[in-house]
C-alpha cells in the first residue's frame, strides 16, 4: 500500500486507531518475564495471531507486528542474532494473514525498535552498523506483507536517522516516534520539535512522526501538543500512541492504572489536537481500544487543550513535563509566572 492510499484512508475516516501494547497483552497469553516475545512468531503464532485479531475485533484499523525488538543486537541477547529474517518474516506474515481475514481494511505496520546499543563516539555502534541492521529487519517486514513501517520508541536523531536510512530501502510509507520522558524530552535530550525538522528531511519516505510510549497518557498528550506547534511539513501527520496510565508494582507484577474510560478521554484529546492515527502503548488491552474506538466513532470534537483540564482528565504530569508544555505554548516566555506555577503545582499530583 502506498502513501495516497493510506492517506485516502484517514480522509474517510479522519482518523486510524491503531492498537495497544504487545508485551502487556502477551504476558497475559503465558508469556514470561525475561522471555522475548519476538520469539512466539515461530513459537506460538497462534497466539500472536490471536492477539491481533483481538485488537482488530475492539476496531484497531491498524496492527503492529510483533518485531519491536527484532533486530540483530537485541536478537543477540538471547542467541538469535542469526535469525532477523526469519522472525521478521514470521511476524509480518502472522499480522498480515490475521489482517486479510478481516472484512475491514487493516493496514499492517512492522514494529522496528531501538538496539538498545550506544552509538559512536560515545559507545561502539557504528551509523553504517545500525543501517545495515535495520535494513535486514526493514526488508524482511516487507517481504512478510508489511504494508508500511512503523519507527518506535527510538530516543536519539542518529538511530532514528538510521532506521529511516533503512527504511527507504524497502520504498514503504513509514512513522516514526519518539519516547518523552519527564522533563518532555528524549532520553537523549530531545524535543518534539527536533523529530519534526528531522523527518521532514525524509519527508519521501516518513509520512507521520509523534511520541509513543514514555511517561503516562495525560503526559503523551501534552507532547502531542507541542507537536502540533511544530509542524514543518503539512504533508506528514500527527501520532499519539501512548501508555494506557502509569506503571505501579502489584506484588511482582507491573499493572498500568489507566481505565478504558481514561483512554477513551485520551484519544479525544489526540484527535482534537490533530492527531491522524492513535493507538495505546504499554498497558493498553483490548478492552482500552474498544473504548477508544466507541469515543472515536461517537464524538466529532474532542476537548479544548486545557493544561488544567488535561491534568483533572488524563492524571498527574511533572514539573517538566508542564514547562515543557508552557515553553511551547508560550516560546516568548521563558518561565511561567509564580501565581501560574503554584496553582498548577497544586493540580499535578491529581489522578
Amino acid at each position: 500500500m502506498d502513501t495516497e492510499e493510506i492517506k485516502k484512508l484517514i480522509d474517510e475516516k479522519g482518523y486510524l486507531l491503531a492498537d495497544g501494547a504487545t508485551g502487556t497483552n502477551l504476558f497475559d497469553l503465558g508469556l514470561e518475564s525475561g522471555y522475548p516475545p519476538e520469539l512466539w512468531n515461530e513459537e506460538k503464532p497462534d497466539l500472536i495471531s490471536a492477539n491481533h485479531k483481538s485488537f482488530i475485533e475492539a476496531g484497531s484499523d491498524i496492527i503492529l507486528t510483533n518485531s519491536f525488538g527484532a533486530n540483530k543486537y537485541r536478537l543477540a541477547l538471547h542467541k538469535c542474532e542469526d535469525r532477523v529474517k526469519e522472525i521478521n518474516f514470521a511476524s509480518a506474515k502472522i499480522a498480515k494473514e490475521t489482517a486479510n481475514s478481516s472484512e475491514r481494511t487493516i493496514l499492517v505496520a512492522g514494529s522496528i525498535g531501538p538496539t538498545g546499543e550506544i552509538f559512536q563516539p560515545i559507545g561502539p555502534l557504528s551509523i553504517e552498523d545500525a543501517i545495515e541492521a535495520f535494513t535486514d529487519q526493514a526488508l524482511a517486514l516487507k517481504e512478510g506483507g508489511c504494508d508500511m513501517l512503523w519507527i518506535e520508541t527510538m530516543s536519539s536523531s542518529e538511530e532514528m536517522s538510521a532506521a529511516i536510512n533503512a527504511a527507504e530501502k524497502t520504498g514503504l510509507p513509514t512513522i516514526c516516534t519518539y519516547s518523552f520522558d519527564t522533563h518532555g524530552k528524549s532520553m537523549m535530550g530531545l524535543e518534539p520539535k527536533e523529530l519534526a525538522r528531522l523527518t521532514d528531511k525524509y519527508k519521501d519516505v516518513v509520512i507521520g512522526y509523534g511520541a509513543n510510549c514514555g511517561i503516562g497518557a495525560s503526559e503523551l498528550i501534552g507532547s502531542i501538543k507541542c507537536f502540533s506547534k511544530s509542524v514543518v511539513n503539512e504533508d506528514q501527520f500527527i501520532v499519539a500512541k501512548g501508555n494506557c496510565g502509569i506503571p505501579q508494582f502489584k506484588g511482582t507484577e507491573i499493572k498500568y492504572d489507566g481505565t478504558p474510560e481514561l483512554m477513551a478521554r485520551y484519544a479525544l484529546y489526540a484527535r482534537n489536537l490533530g492527531a491522524k492515527i492513535i493507538g495505546g502503548c504499554c498497558g493498553t488491552t483490548q478492552s482500552h481500544v474498544k473504548a477508544m474506538s466507541d469515543a472515536l466513532n461517537n464524538h466529532s470534537e474532542g476537548p479544548v487543550f486545557e493544561l488544567n483540564q488535561v491534568i483533572e482528565d488524563l492524571g498527574a504530569m511533572t514539573e517538566g513535563n508542564i514547562q515543557m508544555i508552557e515553553n511551547y505554548l508560550n516560546p516568548n516566555t521563558s518561565r511561567d509566572s509564580s501565581e501560574g506555577r503554584k496553582r498548577r503545582r497544586g493540580r499535578r499530583k491529581i489522578k
